[in-house]
């Protein structure tokens, strides 16, 4: 099925509505006070369809109180059908809708002069005042009662193409509308600006931080099981109130898009703009206030007062109360730590969609690498598009995790390897250890850094590990000491293993290991999954808890402190491992001796 998208725009009273009834039919000011005032408030949708092709209408207000609704609808069109009476001509929503098409990228305009039959002057005119302000790819006259006008553009309607559009395979889709039906629950329309959505999908609301199931999808009143790029999709929502939804939020896919409240874009204006002005942002179908901080002309920063989900290249429009100020496109989502000047190189690389250019510029300012799961909201690449590109440059790429590093990273990542041999000549080097202890680390970054290491002869390869050449013990005899011997020494007050292993430098597998054989051989109790004491200590300490327990006739955390200045932690502990002896009873956290003998 190819999906076209037509939004009617233009003047008030032009005779919008009215066009798209009397091409398919339907009366899209169905609100009782769009009936009593007879102008569209909202947005209306209906559709034409023919064979494979079906054409989705989207009728927007043509007051100027209403322009945010105009731009709501307007977001997703492939082509904008022009209205324009021939009694009235050009008018000032004409211009500022042409204005607002045009800041979203819309290029194809289908001029429709309507109301002929009211024409009072030579339509050629109101055509070469037209096409001084657009270049529409066809011009048409039409009145509603003239039929042969209105099936000319009908059929002109149906031949268009379908617009190819991109697929990230991630899905993105505004809502327009909310609403709920009885036995049916929430529902929201939109258009699905990118990737395609499979009924069996979850969807994500960044908004809400939840994820929802889809129960059921339509595109103009059918059931579907799935939706393309470009599509006007009626979504059954599971598991959410209508009343949580709105118009503007965003459904994505989870895992892709973060939110950000501070963009860098690229800014055309109609009118002045001052440094640090309060604005209304509009994208998609969201609104929300925002402050212009230029950093040169053209190039601004926007301080939003609440995050949005957007991706390179999106369009977006800013207005005051009553005036449509400018608009453009956002170049930066994602916040970089760059002075001005690398800024706005970095901006004017992705004006040209120069991403290799861009990319090293990031890998200078991003010592520690930079991920590639982010391309397709900062670059509105794919991944593969992304890793292509980094591929390009001298510079390490983590293909598996998705992570590009300046060559200086290995230089870091040998310097942390020198550190811990000085600190530790034992230390048990692994790829393991390594992004443990430094989480910018990746997996693949570890082993090409040890390896650079063995090549250089800082480290020799024992077994799965890489350590200092003068390391001549059995590893695996050697942690197994080391941990029973650091627990001996630490007593009633032993650290939890993962600080034991940091201690000794040595990841948490091989400390894992060595933890469960000693606990098997019963050289060490397990008190919880922090704590674990060697039984000598333990043996001592349940022999100090008896001790107390007949001294003072019971045993509580308080007289147990007394003896034992330890923490809180460890008391809890030793009395809850008290409890598993059969003589022992515990009435609300006081301990007794079932047999005062014993």
């Amino acid at each position: 099925m190819q999906n076209i998208i037509i939004g009617t725009i233009g003047h008030i009273d032009h005779g919008k509505t009215s066009l798209i009834e009397a091409i398919n039919g339907f009366w899209g000011d169905c609100r009782d006070d769009e009936k009593e005032r007879g102008i569209t408030l909202d947005l209306s949708f209906s559709s034409l369809a023919n064979g494979d092709k079906n054409i989705s209408f989207i009728d927007v207000p043509g007051h100027e109180k209403l322009v945010r609704n105009m731009i709501a609808g307007a977001f997703g069109f492939d082509y904008a059908m022009l209205v324009v009476a021939a009694n009235e001509g050009i008018m000032p929503q004409t211009l500022e809708h042409i204005k607002i098409a045009k800041l979203l990228g819309i290029d194809k305009f289908i001029v429709v002069i309507t109301k002929i039959d009211l024409l009072d002057f030579k339509v050629a005119l109101l055509k070469d005042e037209i096409k001084k302000i657009i270049k529409p790819i066809s011009i048409f006259e039409t009145s509603i009662k003239d039929t042969e006008s209105i099936l000319k553009l009908k059929n002109y309607l149906l031949s268009l193409n379908a617009e190819k559009h991109r697929d990230l395979g991630v899905f993105r889709y505004y809502i327009d509308r909310v609403f709920t039906l009885k036995g049916i629950g929430c529902v929201v329309s939109g258009t699905l600006l990118d990737g395609s959505l499979n009924i069996n999908d979850c969807v994500w609301i960044p908004k809400l931080e939840r994820q929802l199931n889809i129960k059921n999808m339509q595109n103009h009143n059918k059931s579907i099981k799935l939706a393309h790029s470009g599509s006007r999709v009626a979504i059954n929502l599971g598991n959410v109130s209508h009343n949580e939804l709105k118009r503007g939020d965003l459904l994505t896919k989870k895992g892709y898009l973060r939110g950000f409240d501070s963009i860098e874009v690229i800014l055309e204006t109609f009118e002045n703009i001052p440094h640090n002005s309060e604005v209304q942002f509009f994208i998609g179908s969201f609104k929300c206030n925002a402050r212009v901080l230029w950093l040169e002309e053209k190039y601004a920063t926007l301080k939003l007062n609440q995050k949005i989900f957007a991706i390179f290249g999106d369009k977006f429009i800013l207005r005051n109360d009553n005036v449509t100020l400018g608009g453009g496109k956002i170049l930066s989502i994602v916040a970089d730590p760059m002075k001005k000047a690398q800024k706005l190189e970095f901006l004017r690389f992705l004006r040209s969609n120069n991403f290799k250019e861009a990319f090293g510029l990031l890998l200078k300012v991003h010592k520690r690498g930079f991920g590639l799961l982010s391309a397709i909201q900062r670059f509105s690449i794919s991944q593969n598009e992304a890793l292509n590109i980094a591929s390009s440059l001298d510079c390490f790429v983590d293909s598996d995790n998705l992570v590009v590093y300046p060559k200086e990273a290995i230089i870091i990542v040998l310097d942390i390897i020198k550190s811990l041999l000085k600190k530790n000549n034992k230390a048990l080097l692994s790829v393991s250890l390594l992004t443990q202890r430094q989480s910018w680390i990746s997996t693949n970054l570890a082993l090409h850094s040890l390896k650079v290491a063995l090549r250089d002869k800082i480290v020799v390869e024992r077994e799965s590990f890489f350590v200092s050449p003068s390391f001549n013990d059995d590893i695996k005899s050697y942690i197994y000491t080391q941990i029973y011997n650091t627990l001996l020494e630490q007593g009633f007050t032993p650290l939890a293993p993962y600080n034991i292993y940091s201690v000794l430098d040595i990841d948490k597998k091989s400390g894992d290991d060595a933890l469960k054989l000693l606990t098997k051989e019963k050289k060490v109790i397990r008190l919880n999954h922090k704590i674990f004491i060697t039984s000598k200590h333990l043996s001592e300490m349940l022999d100090n808890m008896r001790m107390i327990l007949k001294r003072d006739g019971y045993l509580d955390i308080n007289n147990f402190r007394a003896t034992f200045n330890i923490s809180r932690k460890y008391l809890i502990a030793y009395l809850d491992y008290l409890d598993s002896f059969c003589d022992i009873t515990n009435n609300n956290g006081v301990r007794k001796l079932l047999n005062k003998d014993l």
